[in-house]
C-alpha cells in the first residue's frame, strides 16, 4: 500500500486553499440556504459549526497536555452585528496563526490511537475544511472535487485514524478485505474488516490467500473520500464484489 506522508506545510497549504474556497462559497450563498449534503443544516449552521471546531482545536493544539480536554466542540455564536462568515473568518485566522508557529512534535491530545502530538491537528483540520468546503459549494451548485493529493491523504486518514478509533457509522459486523484504488493518484489501500475491529494492510502482505479482497472499489481519490464521508454513494463508483462491506467504511 502506498500512502502519502503529508507534512505540516502540505496540510497548512491545503488549509489556505480550502479555507479561501469555503469563504467564497459562503459569501455567495444566503445564510438560510440548505446544505443538501448535511440534512437539516443551513449554510449559516455549517459556517458556525466549522468556526466552533476551529476555536476548540486552537485550544487543544496549543496545550501541551495529552489528556482529553473537558467539553466538546460547539457551534460558534455570533456576537451583536456579526455574520456567520465573520465569525468563521476570525476563528480561521486565529487557527492559522496557531498552526504557523506549531511544532508538530510538541505534545498535544488527540482522540485517535496515535502518538499524542500537535501534528495531528493540521492534518485533521485540512480534511475537515476540505469536506465542508465541498458541502458549501454544493449548496450553491458548484461542488468542485477535492484536490487529488489531499483527497488521497484524506482516504488514508479515514482508514488509519477514524476507523481504528471506532468512529464509524453503527452497523455490521463486517468481515473481509476491502480494496480501494485511486488511479488518478496511483494509490491503493487494503483494509481488513474484523467485526468492530479493522487492520490496514500493507501491499507486501496481500498476496496470501486469506487476504483476498471481497470487494474492490475504483474511483478518483476525491470520489473515494466523499463516499467514505457519506457525501456521495459508493454506487457512483466502480465496485465489484460484496458491496455490503462498504458500510463498514462509512464515517460520515
Amino acid at each position: 500500500m502506498s500512502r502519502l506522508h503529508g507534512t505540516k506545510d502540505f496540510w497548512i497549504g491545503a488549509l489556505r486553499a480550502e479555507g479561501a474556497a469555503f469563504a467564497a462559497a459562503v459569501a455567495e450563498a444566503p445564510p438560510e440556504t440548505p446544505v443538501l449534503s448535511c440534512p437539516g443544516w443551513t449554510v449559516a449552521d455549517l459556517t458556525l459549526h466549522l468556526a466552533g471546531i476551529y476555536r476548540w482545536v486552537h485550544g487543544v493544539a496549543g496545550t501541551p497536555a495529552t489528556t482529553a480536554p473537558s467539553g466538546r466542540p460547539q457551534p460558534a455564536e455570533p456576537g451583536p452585528g456579526e455574520t456567520p462568515l465573520q465569525v468563521w473568518q476570525q476563528a480561521y485566522d486565529q487557527l492559522m496563526a496557531r498552526f504557523d508557529t506549531l511544532d508538530p512534535e510538541a505534545p498535544a491530545w488527540n482522540w485517535a490511537p496515535q502518538p499524542k502530538k500537535a501534528g495531528f491537528w493540521p492534518r485533521r483540520m485540512a480534511h475537515e475544511t476540505a469536506v465542508h468546503r465541498w458541502d458549501a459549494q454544493l449548496a450553491i451548485a458548484a461542488g468542485e472535487p477535492i484536490e487529488a493529493k489531499l483527497a488521497a491523504d484524506g482516504v488514508s486518514e479515514v482508514l488509519d485514524t477514524w476507523l481504528p478509533a471506532g468512529r464509524r457509522r453503527p452497523g455490521g459486523p463486517w468481515h473481509g478485505v476491502v480494496h480501494l484504488s485511486a488511479p488518478d493518484t496511483a494509490q491503493e489501500w487494503f483494509l481488513r474488516l474484523r467485526g468492530e475491529g479493522v487492520a490496514l494492510l500493507d501491499t507486501a502482505t496481500i498476496f496470501h490467500d486469506d487476504h483476498h479482497a471481497r470487494v474492490q472499489v475504483v474511483g478518483t481519490a476525491s470520489d473515494l473520500l466523499l463516499a467514505l464521508w457519506g457525501r456521495v454513494s459508493f454506487d457512483t463508483l466502480t465496485a465489484t464484489g460484496d458491496r455490503n462491506l462498504l458500510g463498514g467504511l462509512r464515517v460520515g
